[in-house]
């Protein structure tokens, strides 16, 4: 970004990220790697939303014109269940970091200010990574009808951590508006996560129709809990939640929600 809009007639072209991924050996399985095992579970995800987020936050640092990023996600027919490959799915079964694909694909609008008290400095992360304390830090876009936050509370080692509190506070909504309807979703180990039910039944190389069903149904995108509808008062809702570590949580306000489409 710095060499695109360091020339006068490239500042305002779209950059394209055509291959935004942590590492470069997407064929690289845990079995020859072990260190690609965090591909099957929270870490990548977590890392994923980081990473979507602070390109973000590059571009407007350099004034880039950021359009895009994609992942190179492959697939690879006959191989083992949660080998560690660098895939959204392992046999048909979804693994968490579709979901934060998922919660991505959900949050529609414009990009809003976020200010977190857990959150690092940008330059610190490019020059040291995630090393001491976790960085909990959000993402958010607004609509006419909705505010949609991505929350994380990441760390580079994939290692147990205190959970994070978080007291989420959005503010600035329109007069007018009494009520919202507040979805939770989730992931971490106990969420939107088949490698963590894949793990309980035995690992599994050969599941039976009934886990794979299982299975299937625990790699979707899951809500925390059920849809509650809170009160806004003074412009301002507050949602609190505990937040593990390599846990992502998007919230999303539904300020019409009696007009809120089913969401698959």
């Amino acid at each position: 970004m710095r060499i695109v809009t360091s020339f006068a007639q490239f500042r305002n072209l779209p950059i394209i990220l055509s291959e935004s991924d942590p590492e470069g050996c997407a064929a690289c399985s845990a079995r020859v790697y072990p260190q690609n095992a965090y591909r099957n579970g929270a870490l990548y995800p977590c890392y994923t939303a980081v990473a979507m987020s602070n390109i973000f936050k590059l571009a407007d640092q350099h004034k880039a014109n950021i359009e895009g990023m994609l992942t190179w996600a492959f697939e690879f027919e006959d191989q083992p269940y949660f080998d560690g490959f660098r895939t959204l799915a392992t046999n048909g079964i979804d693994k968490p970091v579709l979901n934060v694909f998922r919660m991505a694909a959900l949050m529609q609008g414009d990009r809003v200010a976020v200010e977190s008290s857990g959150a690092l400095a940008l330059d610190d992360i490019v020059s040291r990574g995630v090393r001491q304390k976790p960085n909990v830090d959000a993402f958010a876009v607004k609509s006419d009808r909705d505010v949609s936050v991505m929350v994380w509370n990441y760390h580079d080692d994939d290692v147990p951590g205190p959970d994070a509190n978080v007291r989420l506070t959005v503010s600035g909504i329109p007069a007018g508006k009494r009520r919202a309807q507040v979805h939770h979703y989730r992931i971490d180990r106990e969420h939107s996560n088949a490698y963590t039910a894949w793990k309980e039944m035995g690992s599994p190389q050969n599941p039976t129709p009934e886990q794979y069903a299982q299975l299937e149904a625990a790699g979707k995108l899951q809500e925390l809990e059920p849809p509650k509808t809170v009160q806004i008062g003074a412009g301002e809702v507050e949602v609190n939640f505990l937040l593990p570590r390599q846990g992502v949580s998007l919230i999303q306000l539904s300020l019409n929600f009696q007009f809120r489409k089913k969401t698959e």
